[in-house]
């Protein structure tokens, strides 16, 4: 209690009331033994009686209440419930002989946490492996586990308290809280977690670190925590201004503070980086008018990777050692953090050679410099002492980068660990020999080695070598595949499904396969020819699959062009030998069940994006019920669930004979279908699957019973009304015009952290996210990888012109309708005469606690009387389907994926770039921002973009009506398929508001009552309107 107000200096404390003196005795010796300041107490006259009244005289009070004098524990004595005058001169008379509690002597400034227990962190503070450092638990992070996410999206705040107990138990010294998710309302999941967390005493006894990237959620996380918190984090990269508004925020809330090594130019890397924006941070911190304690910035000054053949990162980790030496001492008081593991990230799988480097590190840096805090692999860890010989000095040189050729010895030395390691697996002895080539191995071991590392330079003249090789032999050049190829993607495989290889790996893999087997092709038909001939046989007819696994069909449902995730499934299923027809985008129901029939498949995959294609995957699984089909059918994309799967999908076709089956991403199809196609496996596996899909069917509709919704009446009563008065002001001129932005302009508005996301790359804290992502122990050295052939692609595209943007946007004069419900536009600002368009808008139903408004992006826009506005925008991305096809003509699939997903991102940084074109010129109601890109990613601007489609309007037929009011398929191309998909795949669209209380937020699922009215407001067929909302429907229809 006492750690958790200190910050608000009292002048005293005490206790009052209470069961009376003697009950109070152990709770005011704890607090008198830890405040800084005066301390009192007020008792009560004993207990109170069966009447209300109390018994103790003055003279029992006096003698209970003098052991507090007695002992020195208290500056003041009184009386509370049942004292009276008498009884306070009797505790006067019994006291005054001994003196009062002498205000303790302050030591140094310390760090003084808590939870239900206080928590201090100073010089004696040892964590569960004995060394002096803090565990900060990161399972109750969104980005950290997706178990967390999952639970956290479907509402599981009990079972959330699981992990948060685990975390503790295991010996988390502090619990990390981050619920930051464009899916997730944050503000509401965090206040609710923490307020359940703080009634759990099992986690609330640990102290909680905030952790979210939008302040309005940092706030609401502390003032629903009950201790003494640390949040994460802040820096300089936002500017003085706001950096001094946010600490000046948290040292009133009492909290610590995480201070990253960032500012407005970028993250620091040099010992003189770190050393000039810490103390440049600290000096703004300790200063008036923030004058916060120095004991509670925590500094992260950046551990960065050494070892990595590049000279500039040689010297990283002596200069982050000199640093926290100097930082410690320009800012007194003050801790250091940091993620050691990034340090020897280039050593990965050699972890005697990794620990062997931190034991160095943690010397200099922890005992030397002065390290306070670290996140290490604790298990693990070596004292310096414990390093074996032969890796002191070449270990303890790269870290203190005293040799020029220091990670040419280290590397030489890892090489030597590697094969030391190997010899002791074999049990022999490590013998000395010359290091060859991998060229210098034998043909087949080539082909496997190229295919495990993606090398497609010698593929066609290795693999005609070996064809050579095997007819001399009296073999055919099926047995190259067969034989040496297969064997090398089986190794593939076997390392993908281990989790040691990774999806761009596996995509250049394929790319290396499809180059071999292509070579071979027309030696394969020449001889399939022959031989068919000499039979008297018809060499055109007939398709020999006996050598695939299986075969799989797979294809973009109706309506929908995305195909990225559908185009990496079927790479990985050939890669392990599954002959995939893949039918394309926009297939319907007919298409896939025929082509499906015609190739004798063993099993079909349906992908979509958008959420009309949920209803398309139903439809085609009742038509192969219809039609008694009797393969597996699995379900993917970034729309699909395995909850929607369950509960919508499967009861219309699934059997213990032929399943539906959720896929979440790639990696998980091998398994899911050589488990399908496997007669040992199958009735287990897909037992399990059926059990589980039970389960999941009812809890959803438990859930339904367990939900409750205002109706749409009680709902618009709570409707958010905006601030007349803040309105934006009108654009100097409206309606529709055409933009084409040039490549190079929109490059640096990228945001590469969903590029990672498309190969399934996903680093684990404190590496999530670019560019620390490249610091990842497991992940890191293929996502540089990635990205570095990422910006190779870019930087040819934006040279030859590859791929071309073009877009619209519009600006119309707006107010919200009659109703209330609906936002009616004009062209002119004549608003006498009909709208030239409405946007028909769907607002909150399920009940929420303390929730104070039901929202409608209707609620945004000033109603008649006022001049309000309202923006729109349609951006695409033009030529990436034909970069895909030739790449994939070239038996390129890594450069087709590539292709596919930079088409994305070029897109939505056009989307960036224009919306905020719009805001400080197009529109001009924030003509003086200036933020960075890293800010405007974080939409730390005025106002909101919302998309048709999506959770604050999830009816996609309201894209019409943008379509119709900017002519947007006449004047730029971009086209709406039979389900509403963009045409290009690589398309974004938005409604712009601009009012500053403007917000994102989830529509959820509504009611029929709803339903109804909406129907009726946009003159559509009750039925139709239904079919497009069924996603959100808490109803079956």
């Amino acid at each position: 209690f006492y750690a958790s107000i200190r910050h608000a200096k009292p002048m005293c404390v005490g206790l009052n009331c209470a069961l009376g003196a003697a009950a109070m005795a152990p709770f005011l010796k704890r607090l008198s033994d830890c405040a800084e300041c005066f301390v009192h107490v007020y008792s009560n006259a004993g207990l109170p009686n069966a009447m209300g009244g109390y018994d103790d005289t003055p003279a029992d009070m006096a003698r209970e209440n003098v052991e507090f004098a007695k002992n020195g524990w208290v500056n003041m004595m009184g009386g509370c419930c049942g004292s009276t005058p008498p009884h306070i001169a009797a505790i006067y008379d019994a006291c005054k002989v001994y003196k009062p509690r002498p205000l303790p002597v302050l030591g140094p400034p310390r760090m003084w946490l808590s939870g239900l227990e206080d928590f201090k962190v100073d010089a004696d503070t040892y964590n569960n492996c004995g060394l002096p450092f803090v565990n900060v638990g990161e399972r109750c992070n969104i980005a950290g586990s997706r178990k967390f996410k999952r639970l956290i999206m479907e509402g599981k705040y009990g079972e959330l308290m699981d992990i948060a107990k685990d975390q503790v138990e295991a010996g988390a010294h502090i619990v990390d809280i981050n619920v930051d998710d464009g899916m997730l309302d944050g503000l509401a999941a965090m206040q609710k977690f923490v307020k359940m967390a703080v009634t759990e005493p099992d986690v609330s006894k640990a102290p909680f670190m905030i952790d979210s990237s939008k302040f309005d959620i940092v706030l609401a996380g502390l003032k629903w925590n009950q201790g003494k918190a640390i949040v994460n984090s802040i820096s300089l990269k936002v500017g003085e201004k706001l950096f001094i508004e946010h600490a000046t925020l948290l040292r009133k809330h009492g909290a610590a503070v995480v201070v990253m090594a960032f500012d407005e130019k970028g993250q620091a890397a040099t010992k003189e980086d770190k050393v000039r924006i810490c103390k440049r941070s600290y000096d703004l911190l300790v200063a008036p008018p923030v004058c916060f304690p120095p004991e509670d910035i925590v500094f992260d000054p950046n551990i960065l990777t050494i070892g990595t053949g590049i000279e500039e990162h040689n010297a990283y980790g002596v200069d982050f050692i000199d640093a926290v030496k100097t930082i410690k001492e320009q800012c007194p008081w003050c801790k250091i953090s940091g993620g050691v593991s990034n340090l020897s990230f280039g050593f990965r799988g050699v972890n005697v050679v990794r620990e062997s480097i931190h034991a160095y590190f943690l010397y200099h840096a922890a005992i030397r410099s002065g390290m306070d805090m670290g996140i290490v692999n604790a298990a693990e860890m070596l004292a310096r002492h414990e390093v074996p010989k032969q890796l002191q000095e070449v270990c303890e040189d790269a870290v203190l980068n005293r040799r020029d050729d220091a990670t040419d010895r280290l590397l030489a030395a890892t090489e030597a660990e590697k094969e030391a390691a190997e010899a002791r697996k074999r049990g022999g002895v490590v013998a000395v020999v010359k290091k060859a080539s991998w060229r210098d191995l034998p043909v087949a071991e080539r082909l496997t080695h190229a295919l495990v590392k993606g090398i497609s330079e010698h593929v066609e003249p290795d693999t005609e070598e070996m064809r050579l090789e095997i007819k001399a032999a009296g073999g055919t050049p099926l047995a190259v595949i067969e034989g040496p190829l297969m064997s090398g993607m089986n190794v593939v495989g076997d390392l993908f499904g281990a989790g040691k290889m990774f999806l761009p790996q596996v995509i250049k893999s394929a790319r290396v396969m499809k180059k071999a087997v292509a070579h071979l092709l027309p030696f394969m038909e020449a001889e399939k020819r022959a031989k068919l001939e000499a039979m008297g046989l018809d060499p055109d007819q007939g398709d020999d699959d006996s050598q695939y696994a299986g075969k799989f069909l797979i294809a973009t449902v109706k309506g929908d062009v995305h195909d990225i995730g559908k185009n990496i499934v079927a790479v990985v299923l050939g890669c392990n030998n599954y002959k995939v027809y893949d039918i394309g985008v926009m297939c319907t129901c007919e298409q896939i069940l025929d082509a499906a029939i015609e190739h004798k498949v063993d099993a079909i995959g349906l992908s979509g994006l958008i959420t009309p294609s949920l209803d398309e995957m139903v439809d085609v699984a009742k038509e192969m019920s219809k039609r008694g089909f009797k393969v597996p059918l699995l379900i993917g994309g970034a729309t699909t669930s395995k909850m929607h799967t369950a509960v919508k999908v499967a009861p219309q076709y699934a059997s213990d004979e032929h399943p539906v089956i959720h896929v979440l991403d790639a990696s998980r199809a091998v398994t899911v279908v050589s488990s399908l196609l496997s007669e040992d496996s199958k009735p287990d596996y897909v037992a399990d699957i059926s059990d589980e899909y039970a389960e999941l069917r009812d809890e959803y509709y438990a859930s339904l019973e367990d939900r409750k919704y205002l109706t749409l009446a009680q709902a618009v009563a709570k409707r958010r009304d905006v601030d007349a008065t803040r309105i934006a002001p009108a654009p100097a001129s409206l309606g529709a015009k055409v933009v084409v932005e040039a490549l190079e302009d929109v490059v640096p508005f990228i945001d590469w952290n969903p590029f990672f996301q498309t190969w399934e790359l996903r680093g684990r804290y404190p590496n999530r996210g670019y560019p620390k992502i490249f610091n990842d122990e497991t992940v890191g050295s293929e996502a540089k990888k990635l990205h570095d052939d990422a910006t190779r692609m870019l930087d040819e595209i934006v040279k030859n012109k590859t791929l071309q943007l073009k877009g619209c946007y519009g600006l119309y004069a707006a107010n919200r309708s009659a109703g209330g419900e609906d936002v009616d536009v004009w062209s002119t600002e004549d608003r006498s005469t009909p709208a030239a368009a409405t946007f028909c808008m769907l607002r909150q139903q399920a009940e929420a606690e303390s929730q104070a408004h039901y929202l409608s992006q209707a609620d945004f826009v000033a109603p008649t009387g006022s001049p309000d506005h309202l923006g729109m925008f349609a951006v695409s991305c033009f030529g990436a389907e034909a970069a895909a096809a030739a790449h994939e003509a070239n038996n390129d699939d890594y450069s087709k994926i590539m292709v596919q997903a930079l088409a994305d991102r070029l897109v939505e940084a056009f989307a960036e770039k224009l919306h905020r074109d719009m805001r400080t010129t197009h529109w001009g109601y924030a003509p003086d921002e200036q933020l960075s890109t890293d800010d405007l990613l974080k939409v730390k601007y005025a106002g909101i973009r919302p998309a048709p489609g999506y959770p604050s309007q999830p009816d996609h037929t309201e894209k019409r009506t943008m379509w119709d009011l900017m002519d947007v398929e006449k004047t730029c191309g971009i086209q709406l398929s039979s389900s509403l998909s963009m045409m290009p795949a690589a398309s974004v669209s938005a409604l712009v508001f601009a009012h500053p209380d403007a917000t994102y937020f989830a529509v959820g699922k509504i009611q029929k009552d709803q339903v109804t009215n909406y129907a009726e407001r946009k003159s559509m067929p009750l039925e139709e309107c239904e079919r497009w909302l069924s996603p959100i429907l808490n109803y079956d229809r």
